[in-house]
């Protein structure tokens, strides 16, 4: 089954929420990721944690699943690209490698975030343009960290942002979406990451779940 999406509008522009934790703009035929966090399983086992190998071939085959989905012109990644240091272990730079081959005419935009810093830059062939924050894009600023920026409307990571739901006894925290007045921060790609509890202040912002291959919207 395919991830399924939902149109919202954001000031008066159309956006894309995907199940697969992306958002798209058809009008300018970009994608917009944040935090893949590449190679995290890498850094753990590099520093003597010993967690499964797989998690970057994960997250880039639901990146495969979105470009043939939404046959973006572009990708701008918003953020945390790669972990650490020792993401630039040669088992992810091969799949990394792969995976560029593949979608060699694609226009890569990696909007550096503090992982990304701490990581330092992929090489010359992985043809990824590096920007700082804020980075215009149509009605866009596009950022690592939320924050507000004057006549835009920002599209920002970092968070994680998760949604806590309870029924009884039962508890589920899943990915969401929170767009505010100014600011939409998007789920984490990656997938090995964490999350931060946005329910207790999602009072005046719209926060919509990913649950399994649907996004819906937690009512007000």
């Amino acid at each position: 089954m395919s991830a399924e999406t939902l149109t919202i509008d954001v000031k008066g522009h159309a956006l894309l929420l995907s199940a697969a934790r992306a958002a798209f703009d058809p009008a300018l035929g970009s994608l917009f990721v944040a935090d893949l966090h590449l190679g995290k399983d890498a850094v753990f086992r590099a520093r003597g944690i010993p967690v499964p190998v797989g998690s970057t071939g994960e997250t880039l085959a639901r990146l495969d699943g979105l470009i043939a989905t939404h046959r973006p012109q572009s990708i701008v990644f918003l953020g945390d690209l790669l972990h650490a240091r020792e993401s630039h272990a040669e088992e992810v730079m091969s799949a990394l490698r792969r995976w560029r081959l593949k979608h060699r005419g694609l226009r890569l935009v990696l909007v550096e975030g503090n992982h990304d810093r701490h990581a330092g830059a992929l090489a010359a062939e992985f043809d990824v343009e590096r920007v700082i924050e804020p980075y215009g894009m149509g009605p866009w600023a596009l950022c690592h960290h939320p924050q507000t920026v004057e006549g835009a409307y920002v599209l920002a990571g970092h968070e994680h942002p998760v949604f806590r739901l309870a029924s009884g006894v039962d508890r589920v925290r899943l990915p969401c979406f929170r767009f505010g007045r100014r600011t939409g921060v998007l789920p984490a790609f990656g997938a090995f990451t964490g999350g931060f509890d946005v329910g207790a202040r999602a009072t005046d912002v719209d926060v919509y779940v990913v649950a399994g291959e649907r996004v819906w919207r937690i009512p007000n």
